[in-house]
């Protein structure tokens, strides 16, 4: 597919973005419903066909009927409004640097605004690594080994491929950009290790040390003109992995963010930073967040708590309702979305739509319960699924044939799109609910009063149904393995 095509097909609507992104409820939305457009401009993504967020009509509202009980409706309330979008994104690792930079300039230009302008799909939400992580091409630290009082700090490997291309997507984002960077280990003498791998723990003699590091990296990275938003204390806690790792228990994180991290923080004039506990899986994220949150000394260094998607490993089903308990247990933080992909990268499965309707079943879950902000993992990866120093090769939304210079969109990229394109910073979620479980259904308005409904069907068979919203109602089909925003 061109890139001519595709802008085509993007350039569908022009969204009034925000200038701050904002919380919950700490900061007010302004924008109201007053009355219900008279009709629905829809947008679709289609398995087995040239739909690619593609127009597919505009559809008028009458008056809503009582639905029957053999009828699908979605239920959208508008009187009904809960958190406040932080914004969709995803991570600008050192793989997707390097892959980027071996780009012709042509095509780097291409995917930057496929992802980064309103004529794309819109992310506002960078994350990346405090030093190297597994999608890094080898491990490193910003100090030479074993100084404690890190007066080598330099970001200078950084500078060659990752700030360069972090820069570019900010000049696009602007006002909306939310920054972010996760550490995947703290350098191997302050875990008494020869490595980052393989998990291991800080030792308690380098806890100031390592905090410290985190505001160097902050004064660093801003130094160069990129205002960050915030950090995670660690990637992954709990796993011991092959690639760079590091273990905290919940008290252990609980005590260097309350009597290190966050005092650091403050002390270093970076208090108004983010800090954001935990960043795993969903599975353990309630015991995590009982441990910090109910530790008023902790609790009040932390903006919310992060989480990924891979507590399916286990072969269980991905934990929704946990994130339902911690936006009712704790109603002042927030949840965001951290990583989350597709493993075990297989060339020949780019256009494989499972893997899009994943993103689709998450992105709808972890809204409805309460997310804030929903973060990819690597924006860009070659025709490897790398490049990864531990061989953890993984998809992307976008990949490059770094041989013939050519950009390739996975259904995952338009999945996506369907929520970034249309919900902005600053929207907030409205009621929607969904009467039968084959569609899967959110909503949001945003701050220019326009609403952003997406619904999805996973089913291998078309789907005629309703939404009703308020008082007024349309009726429309969604085909099999297919994706649709509604905008009114």
């Amino acid at each position: 597919m061109t890139y001519k095509y595709i802008t085509f097909i993007l350039t569908v609507c022009t969204i009034v973005s925000c200038s701050k992104p904002a919380i919950k409820e700490t900061q007010k939305q302004q924008a109201t419903v007053t009355s219900i457009k008279k009709e629905a401009t829809v947008y679709a993504t289609v398995k087995d066909s040239d739909l690619k967020l593609s127009l597919t009509g505009n559809y008028k509202f009458s008056n809503a009927i009582q639905p029957l009980e053999t009828e699908v409706a979605i239920f959208v309330n508008t009187n009904k409004t809960f958190q406040t979008m932080l914004g969709i994104g995803g991570a600008i690792t050192d793989a997707s640097a390097v892959v980027f930079a071996k780009l012709p300039k042509n095509k780097q230009e291409e995917f930057l605004q496929a992802y980064y302008s309103k004529n794309g799909i819109g992310y506002n939400i960078i994350r990346t690594s405090i030093h190297s992580c597994d999608f890094s091409p080898e491990s490193f630290t910003y100090i030479e080994e074993g100084d404690k009082e890190l007066t080598t700090f330099s970001i200078k490997k950084d500078k060659e491929f990752r700030i360069p291309m972090i820069k570019k997507a900010m000049d696009l984002i602007k006002n909306d950009v939310v920054f972010y960077a996760s550490p995947w280990s703290p350098p191997p003498f302050m875990k008494g290790k020869k490595d980052m791998l393989q998990g291991g723990k800080l030792l308690p003699e380098f806890y100031q040390s390592w905090a410290t590091y985190y505001t160097k990296f902050i004064k660093a990275y801003e130094a160069e003109g990129m205002p960050v938003w915030g950090v995670t204390i660690q990637n992954e806690p709990m796993a011991v992995q092959r690639w760079e790792s590091c273990i905290y228990t919940a008290e252990e994180e609980r005590d260097f963010l309350k009597n290190y991290l966050g005092p650091t923080f403050k002390k270093e004039g970076l208090g108004d930073k983010n800090i954001v506990v935990w960043d795993h899986n969903r599975d353990l994220i309630s015991h995590r967040a009982n441990t910090i949150f109910e530790d008023p000394e902790a609790a009040k260094y932390a903006w919310g708590i992060g989480f990924h998607w891979y507590e399916t490993w286990t072969g269980a089903e991905p934990n929704y309702n946990n994130l339902q308990n911690i936006n009712d247990s704790f109603p002042t933080k927030n949840l965001l979305f951290t990583e989350g992909c597709q493993e075990s990268f297989d060339p020949t499965q780019y256009q494989r739509w499972s893997n899009a309707e994943r993103y689709g079943n998450s992105m709808i879950n972890d809204f409805n319960n309460g997310v804030v902000g929903w973060t990819d993992w690597n924006v860009l990866l070659d025709e490897t699924g790398g490049p990864n120093h531990v061989g953890n090769f993984c998809f992307a939304p976008i990949h490059a044939d770094t041989q013939s210079g050519e950009l390739i969109y996975t259904p995952t990229y338009y999945y996506i799109g369907h929520f970034s394109k249309f919900i902005r910073p600053n929207a907030k979620r409205v009621s929607t609910t969904s009467s039968r479980s084959t569609l899967e259904s959110t909503s949001f308005i945003n701050e220019d009063g326009t609403i952003a409904t997406v619904v999805m069907n996973k089913t291998a068979a078309e789907i005629a149904y309703k939404v009703i919203v308020d008082e007024m109602e349309i009726t429309l089909n969604i085909p099999a393995h297919a994706i649709q925003t509604l905008i009114y």
